[in-house]
């Protein structure tokens, strides 16, 4: 039977777990305790960002939790005031002291930024990789276009686009340049905040299986080789959440699941978002 622990997407040299930990949120001690929480009930990759303000708390959960480091995969994401090349260094550095890591797996830039030059931006996340700072690079909520420009421009691999994808957004496009330029697509917001049980498709396919509305969208988003980083405080839904390697969707199930996804799916956005695909 397939486990979180051996699902795995890999792109340019990265192997990340196909089911994660969303962390947005969450803080203090209910952060550092979902965290320690869903590593041992056998995730292994964590994502945080420095606007989330809990890389400290992502830190004490992953030290609680006794699992060796280089079994967690951990993902942080630099702010979009961070962007000039001195200060994304800065600020990468300041990510490590809060989590107290040597390094972590993948940084991200959260949300593309039009105010500073893409290829100055890139130049500095390439140069955090090569002083050891991270073993991965990628981007967030970039475009089709966006994301053409940012693998051309950069002088390392970017290994991944993390962009918000659910059953009711259709993200065909993005994923499709994703895997074009040979990038993993990391799912934010991948049960649409809670949304998914109000579906009656997703949840009578989910009573096929003997499993919920969110299991079928997280399987169906893995049936596409999608990572998905739920988030969740409770310990009955972090159990729930990545009990989702032991059933498998049939062809014409997956295809219903589409027909629920349009443009008009989407769930976060900003003043500043790029003109979205």
């Amino acid at each position: 039977m397939e486990t979180a622990e051996a699902h795995f997407i890999e792109a340019h040299g990265a192997r990340i777990p196909a089911l994660g930990l969303g962390t947005w949120e969450l803080s203090g001690h209910v952060c550092s305790r979902t965290v320690e929480q869903a590593l041992r009930l056998g995730y292994r990759h964590i994502d945080t960002a420095q606007i989330y303000a809990n890389e400290r708390d992502v830190g004490e959960g992953i030290r609680n939790s006794h699992i060796r480091r280089e079994q967690i995969f951990v993902t942080t994401k630099v702010w979009t005031t961070h962007f000039a090349p001195n200060d994304l260094i800065r600020s990468a550095k300041e990510s490590l002291v809060k989590l107290r890591l040597s390094e972590v797996d993948l940084l991200l830039l959260h949300w593309p930024n039009s105010h500073v030059p893409l290829a100055e931006t890139l130049g500095a996340m390439a140069r955090v990789r090569e002083l050891g700072l991270t073993r991965h690079i990628g981007v967030s909520n970039f475009t089709v276009a966006l994301l053409a420009e940012a693998v051309a421009v950069c002088p390392a691999p970017l290994v991944c686009n993390q962009v918000e994808y659910h059953p009711f957004l259709d993200q065909q496009k993005v994923l499709a340049a994703c895997r074009s330029h040979g990038l993993a697509l990391v799912a934010y917001s991948p049960i649409a905040r809670g949304n998914a049980k109000k579906s009656e498709v997703l949840t009578k396919i989910g009573t096929a299986h003997d499993k919920t509305a969110a299991q079928v969208c997280l399987r169906w988003l893995i049936q596409q080789n999608v990572a998905a980083i739920p988030r969740s405080s409770r310990l009955e839904r972090l159990a729930q959440n990545i009990d989702v390697f032991d059933f498998e969707l049939s062809e014409p199930e997956m295809q219903e699941i589409f027909t629920l996804g349009s443009s008009k799916g989407r769930l976060t956005t900003t003043a500043t978002a790029p003109a979205w695909d």
